[in-house]
């Protein structure tokens, strides 16, 4: 029997997240082989090693230790990297049939630029998406990533108009549903076991949990100043629960706000969480406040309300279907939603059509030919 020699890309928190499903979708194919490689781009514990712990992923075939760097950095040394682990070919001997990368972080750019050079297929699972915003560096890599693979796996019909209207063909598209959503759907019950709320204090649809980390928020002072009052004000009628990533920290203390999110002793900051350590406060939340696309994708699934401090967002169905609405940096606009969280007036979305947790079945099925 020949195998179906592929090559899985992971690098940053996101990825583990979508691969982990698909890599168990692909281990019941006893004809394909997967060399799964984790380029370091997130290299910290608490966001890379937790995650293959809780996800029950095997540990990486190959580890390529690029670290941190600026985009330029990082991507030459993912480029240089990966293309070295394409050429030697899987440890079994011979060559790669396909490089499977998933979503928009360097690590998934890089990797595919490799494939390309080499002339071997790509496919890109959560393709099509696009915010429409090239000052975006996952803007570009989505862009990409999406000119050099072969195989386009789809997770909202949004990215189908995208990529017919970048002039790819319908038989390179495959709308496949989302594989954040299997991930969810698979951890859910395990999560929500945890013993978190009570012990943080709170009770369930009785607190808010924050997450932020993009520049257009955490770089510019006004900005963060205005998002921290407005969360320091909401926190009297609402606790808050902030996971604060390592360099949100930092921007932080850089403003002097510190000081300020002490003396509002009902936001609970807290370092960076495991998925399901996340996962059960966010499913169990009355309202999140992110500026993450990923999560915007998870509480449309679970139901709970999103304000996103985006001007855009590249996976609109979140906003149309599901629970997200665009904030952006106006601190009124979101000082008003809260409210209407509060109140029960804010808008109910509903759980786009193929984010039923069976998305790696699906995407299994394409590559390896029996679709």
């Amino acid at each position: 029997m020949n195998l179906l020699q592929l090559a899985c890309v992971v690098g940053a928190r996101p990825n583990f997240i979508k691969m982990a499903p698909l890599l168990r979708a692909l281990g019941a194919y006893p004809q394909v082989a997967v060399t799964l490689v984790h380029t370091g781009q997130h290299y910290d514990a608490k966001l890379s090693d937790i995650f293959f712990e809780q996800l029950g992923m095997r540990q990486p075939d190959v580890h390529l230790e690029v670290g941190s760097g600026s985009h330029g950095q990082q991507t030459a040394k993912i480029l240089e990297r990966m293309e070295q682990v394409l050429r030697d070919g899987p440890a079994a001997g011979g060559s790669f049939d396909r490089l499977i990368v998933v979503g928009d972080v360097n690590s998934s750019m890089a990797a595919a630029l490799a494939a390309a050079k080499l002339q071997i297929p790509v496919a890109h699972v959560e393709a099509g998406l696009r915010s429409f915003d090239r000052a975006m560096p996952e803007e570009i890599n989505r862009i990409v990533t999406d000119a050099i693979a072969d195989l386009l796996l789809v997770s909202e019909p949004a990215g189908v108009e995208n990529l017919t209207r970048e002039g790819r063909s319908a038989d390179e598209i495959h709308l496949v549903g989302n594989v954040m959503i299997d991930t969810l759907r698979d951890q859910l019950a395990s999560a929500q076991a945890l013993n978190l709320v009570s012990e943080y204090g709170l009770v369930p649809g009785g607190y808010a949990v924050v997450t932020l980390h993009r520049p257009s928020n955490v770089d510019c002072p006004q900005t963060l100043r205005g998002i921290v009052e407005v969360l320091a004000q909401v926190s009297e009628k609402l606790p808050c629960v902030w996971p604060i990533h390592p360099r949100t920290q930092a921007r932080l203390t850089d403003c002097e706000l510190d000081q300020l999110l002490e003396r509002a002793s009902a936001i609970r900051c807290l370092p960076p969480l495991g998925y399901r350590e996340f996962l059960c406060l966010v499913s169990q939340a009355k309202v999140l406040v992110t500026d993450s696309g990923g999560l915007q994708e998870e509480t449309t699934a679970l139901g709970v309300p999103c304000l996103t401090m985006r001007e855009n967002t590249e996976r609109p169905i979140t906003v149309e279907q599901g629970t997200s609405t665009l904030i952006g940096g106006d601190t009124q606009a979101l000082s008003r939603e809260l409210d209407a969280v509060l109140a029960g007036t804010y808008k109910r979305g509903t759980c786009p059509e193929l984010w039923d947790g069976k998305a790696s079945e699906r995407i299994a099925r394409i590559v390896v030919g029996e679709e």
